[in-house]
């Protein structure tokens, strides 16, 4: 079977018009496959099949990989699908903020050179009390940044029983090595105490640190110290004593009833020197690592050379900001709280509601989790549209165009509703 020449159709007019929007060697290459495709397959000649299937493979190859999906699968705060939605308030600050100038650096009353993090510390302030406040790119390096400059060279007290490993294999104490400071391991796996502390101080000693248990709890036979006794004992040797919260949580009201987590406002009231804690998880709002404490250390810390490379850009800013004035004048309007206060009874009218649009649908209850390290074995009561299928079914859906993600159970595939969004029902069903 003979099939039109490279050349010939590079020269049709469908193929001149791409030229103007993608390389040469590109089009090239996409006609040059169309061929192969068709030869390989005996499919027809024609060049006008040949040329529909080159621009099919341009455009393919031309879609951004980083797409909006449908999030089904019942854990709040995913990981690999971005954790916390933003809020409206938020986009908008991001859109405004990025289509223009602003004033990141700049004091608006003098015209002078200002400080890009006190847009976010009068906030801090108010929702949290906060003495002084930083913000970097994430937790994790928020507390690299407080090894480095109060730690390096010298040693970290911290309990065995927290000596955590969370996700993408970051483990606290490869982050206390790479900040140069050295590991003092605390008490047992399962019981320390603050007279195990007390026996580990010496000289040389720095810093007590506390780390949340983030994605696992600890059951039985257990002890950790009350956070105020090691406070205090860093208090009395005169050495920092450091809170990894994690999760940022801003007020144990925010959790449903029965669920429990430690909180900012309550770290903050038990006296830590420094707290550090992340933005996008129970705080809802874009990827950060906050550190609130004394005013003396964080100006040490905005001073660390380090600050140049984990500040924060002026678009992950302003969707802070949004996201912060959210907690403090709308905290109805942050998609997280609002998937956190769905009761199970709304739950389940709108799973009823999506499955009598969907042929062979039924509605079961089940169980959301909050995910992000947060609230480990705790989960919610939710509801799924259950429908036939298994794991090449569930392929397809990831493959669709929107991407929806589930969970498949007992040869099923099930959409928990708590976490689609009500604005994504419709394309949900279009998909479906």
């Amino acid at each position: 079977m003979r099939y039109p020449s490279i050349d010939r159709l590079l020269h049709s007019p469908q193929a001149q018009g791409w030229l103007e929007q993608f390389p040469r060697q590109q089009v090239v290459d996409k006609l040059r496959l169309a061929v192969d495709e068709a030869r390989q397959g005996g499919r027809p000649s024609q060049a006008e099949d040949l040329l529909h299937r080159a621009e099919a493979l341009l455009r393919q190859a031309s879609r951004p990989s980083l797409v909006s999906v449908i999030n089904a699968t019942g854990v709040l705060l995913h990981t690999n699908l971005g954790r916390s939605p933003l809020s409206r308030r938020a986009l908008q600050h991001v859109a405004e903020l990025g289509a223009g100038y602003c004033n990141l650096e700049l004091d608006l009353d003098s015209g002078l050179r200002g400080q890009r993090d006190r847009h976010l510390h009068k906030l801090l302030h108010l929702l949290t009390g906060c003495q002084a406040s930083l913000a970097v790119n994430n937790c994790a390096a928020a507390m690299l940044l407080i090894v480095d400059e109060f730690a390096r060279g010298r040693e970290v007290l911290v309990s065995r029983g927290e000596l955590v490993e969370i996700g993408g294999s970051f483990r606290i104490p490869d982050l206390l090595q790479r900040g140069g400071a050295r590991l003092v391991e605390v008490g047992t796996t399962n019981r320390t105490y603050t007279r195990d502390f007390e026996r580990a101080l010496t000289p040389e000693s720095g810093m007590i640190l506390s780390t949340h248990l983030s994605n696992f709890a600890q059951m039985g036979f257990v002890h950790q110290p009350a956070p105020a006794e090691l406070v205090a004992l860093a208090r009395q040797r005169e050495i920092l004593s450091v809170l990894d919260l994690g999760s940022g949580l801003l007020d144990q009201r925010e959790l449903p009833d029965r669920m429990e987590e430690p909180n900012i406002r309550g770290s903050l009231a038990q006296g830590w020197d420094l707290i550090a804690f992340s933005g996008d998880k129970l705080l809802g709002c874009a990827q950060a690592g906050f550190i609130l404490g004394r005013a003396d250390l964080i100006q040490r810390l905005s001073g660390n050379p380090w600050m140049r490379a984990l500040r924060l850009d002026k678009l992950r800013l302003a969707a802070l900001q949004g996201g912060l004035l959210d907690h403090l004048l709308s905290p109805q309007d942050i998609p997280l709280r609002s998937m956190l206060s769905q009761s199970s009874e709304d739950l389940k009218k709108r799973a009823q509601k999506l499955a009598r649009k969907l042929p062979g649908a039924e509605v079961r209850a089940c169980r959301s989790s909050i995910g992000g390290g947060s609230t480990p074995g705790q989960e919610l009561e939710s509801w799924a549209v259950c429908l036939p299928g298994s794991e090449e079914r569930a392929r397809q859906l990831r493959q669709g165009d929107p991407a929806v993600l589930t969970r498949i159970q007992h040869n099923k595939i099930w959409l928990d509703v708590r976490t689609i969004l009500p604005e994504q029902e419709k394309a949900l069903l279009s998909v479906l």
